[in-house]
């Protein structure tokens, strides 16, 4: 193929061919989520966008290391250096402990995705379990002179660092406009001027995550902590880094100042931000209460949409945008990318069906396949390639409709490449899986919902035969159930 990669470097904002660092080997490190809540369907457009540039660097041969990290600690609300734990508030909420926070939902995280066939990183590194590392990268940019210590806090010094740097290079945001907009927030006395941003907090007496450390017991900075994982893992300067486009200032930013005030030079040749997607036009978010969930969307609860849909579905909805534009999703596009992804995997089938022989219709099967090559080589365009994909299916349906053969090397090549494009690359599912079937033929929530409530009331008046009864014959339809001090929480499996 004679086209070369080029990948949007948001970094000088414009294409450039790819140059990995190391010769068919590339260091990629993706932001993880928060693990404080469910993550909503924006969240999973991100991991699936970044899921489509690792299987498609992985095809062209790369040996990726591929590391997305899970935030357990230093998450503020607000993304601030002020405020409650995310974590720590969860915990309180939900009045269990902060690692149990974690724990459940990491595994909510990993179930979710497992269901869109997102493929899992190599490493996946926890910000607690990397507290030693930020502590030392701490000491580092302190001795650097770019760092300063206030009553037990540590806090970056934006403005001498933009001195000799340039603070804003990946936002494109002047340090004099973020000066006249940054906010004064109670509690932000300890800084030396208000944009400088925290790399080590003093616990207050209710936090409860808490470490030792030579300034105070306290927590790192939420920027710290990328900043030293992907480093350990990836070395001082590695190839690609990505995210959503909300992390782009000030978290990598503040990532980019950390590792270049302790290196002296950029930390990443490659910096790739995934877009939004939208509900109604605005931006997915939970505190806003504008957002989806993706097992609502599975097992059709959303009060949203009108009927369920599969995560193959949904994940070649979001394929048809490009990963740097925003997507807003609504019942038509579901509908239309349900009837669209049919046509592809039935297409795809009925080349089983096809009969051998003389080329009696042909196909430039070498032109189409270096078509798929060249969209996808420019800027990982999954939009385009799923067109190339329907132009394969529109000529194999149209010898199917007219019984005519065709040559069986042909047939087994548009095997090899559909099978290459649809299912390695953009990581579509030749099928339903059978999980999907299953769920999609068991009771519904609201049915759910009723008959625990009247276990509910049989166990309060002590009819104990009842309630396991329903216990019993919800579990044979694969409903289990779990009596906690909150209520009876269920699961289907």
């Amino acid at each position: 193929m004679n086209s070369k990669l080029v990948v949007y470097n948001s970094l000088s904002g414009k294409k450039e061919v790819f140059k990995p660092l190391h010769p068919k080997r590339v260091g990629m490190y993706v932001c993880g989520p928060t693990v404080y809540n469910k993550v909503h369907l924006g969240n999973c457009r991100t991991f699936i966008s970044f899921d489509l540039i690792l299987r498609y660097l992985r095809f062209l041969g790369y040996k990726v290391r591929y590391v997305r990290n899970i935030t357990d600690a230093g998450h503020l609300e607000y993304d601030a250096d002020q405020g409650e734990d995310r974590i720590s508030k969860r915990a309180r909420l939900e009045q269990i402990e902060p690692m149990e926070v974690v724990q459940k939902y990491t595994l909510d995280f990993h179930k979710c995705l497992s269901k869109f066939n997102v493929l899992p990183p190599d490493i996946e590194p926890t910000a607690s379990g990397h507290i030693i590392e930020q502590i030392e990268l701490i000491k580092s940019i302190i001795e650097k002179g770019f760092a300063y210590e206030r009553n037990g806090s540590v806090y970056f010094d934006v403005l001498k660092y933009n001195k000799s740097h340039q603070y804003g290079i990946l936002s494109n945001r002047d340090i004099e406009e973020l000066v006249h907009n940054t906010r004064e927030l109670d509690g932000q006395d300890d800084k030396k001027n208000p944009q400088d941003f925290a790399l080590w907090k003093k616990a207050e007496p209710r936090h409860i995550m808490r470490w030792p450390s030579p300034w105070s017991d306290g927590f790192p900075g939420w920027h710290l902590e990328c900043t030293a994982m992907s480093s350990k893992y990836l070395g001082e300067t590695f190839d690609i880094h990505g995210g959503g486009m909300d992390l782009k200032f000030p978290h990598h930013e503040c990532e980019i100042a950390q590792s270049t005030a302790v290196n002296g030079k950029p930390p990443v040749n490659y910096w790739i931000h995934g877009n939004l997607l939208t509900l109604n036009g605005k931006k997915m978010a939970k505190s806003t209460g504008s957002f989806l969930l993706p097992d609502d969307i599975f097992d059709g609860t959303s009060s949203l949409l009108n009927k369920s849909y599969s995560p193959n579905v949904v994940r070649f909805f979001m394929l048809q945008a490009h990963y740097r534009s925003i997507l807003d999703i609504s019942e038509s596009a579901l509908i239309a990318s349900e009837k669209g992804l049919a046509r592809l995997l039935d297409g795809f089938q009925t080349l089983k069906n096809l009969k051998q022989g003389s080329d009696e219709m042909n196909f430039d099967y070498e032109s189409w396949l270096e078509q798929c090559h060249q969209v996808m080589n420019d800027d990982f365009n999954s939009p385009l390639l799923i067109a190339q994909c329907f132009t394969a299916i529109k000529f194999i349906q149209k010898v199917d409709h007219s019984r005519k053969k065709i040559d069986g090397q042909l047939i087994q090549n548009l095997k090899t490449g559909l099978k290459s494009f649809l299912f390695d690359v953009m990581g579509l599912l030749p099928e339903e899986p059978e999980s999907t079937q299953k769920e999609n033929s068991k009771l519904s929530h609201q049915l759910i919902e009723i008959l625990l409530d009247i276990r509910k009331d049989a166990r309060e008046k002590g009819d104990y035969t009842t309630s396991d009864k329903i216990r019993n014959e919800l579990s044979k339809t694969g409903v289990e159930l779990k009596d906690t001090h909150l209520g009876t929480e269920y699961q289907m499996k």
